[in-house]
């Protein structure tokens, strides 16, 4: 059973993965507008797998007899520079994510919330790979500049992304 104030700190989790969700469906947007199709791709999926982050959160404060309370999403950026601002905004939105979720571990411990802290060890992999990946975009930019073939190549590259929906256990 949840304590009422891991609760609410997950059901401000699952608000702050909404807005991620959003901030990414925005840059899709946003990258649409410019002709960059591939980077559109990377964003809508990272939309996805925000939302999908979000729902894991709101079952699994179910499961453990919480009640969720939606919150109203604030509203995204919607403008950027180039493609270096926008992963530059990622990858600091990302590191938000990460203090943030290293705060509900910390939490689940102090309150001997065993369960809460092992749910969370999946999110805290999750944000090392997000993070990883952010910084991997954004040395690729850093080489290819933001006009030209290279930024071209990376569009490319960012176009195969695939977002592949977990797979629901069957109770």
């Amino acid at each position: 059973m949840l304590s009422k104030k891991m609760e609410k700190e997950l059901n401000e989790q699952i608000n702050r993965e909404m807005y991620s969700a959003y901030l990414y469906m925005s840059m899709s947007s946003h990258s649409n507008s410019i002709g960059l199709t591939g980077f559109a791709n990377w964003f809508m999926v990272q939309y996805n797998e925000e939302m999908e982050h979000a729902m894991k959160i709101y079952d699994y404060v179910n499961s453990q007899g919480g009640k969720v309370k939606l919150m109203a999403i604030d509203e995204p950026l919607s403008d950027f520079k180039n493609p270096m601002d926008m992963f530059q905004k990622t990858l600091k939105h990302e590191q938000f994510i990460t203090k943030c979720i290293n705060e509900l571990v910390d939490l689940s411990i102090n309150e001997k919330d065993h369960a809460t802290q092992i749910f969370l060890q999946w999110f805290v992999t999750e944000q090392i790979e997000e993070e990883g990946n952010d910084n991997d975009i954004i040395s690729k930019l850093e080489l290819a500049g933001s006009k030209g073939n290279g930024l071209f190549m990376i569009d490319k590259e960012l176009s195969i992304r695939v977002y592949n929906p977990p797979v629901k256990e069957k109770n």
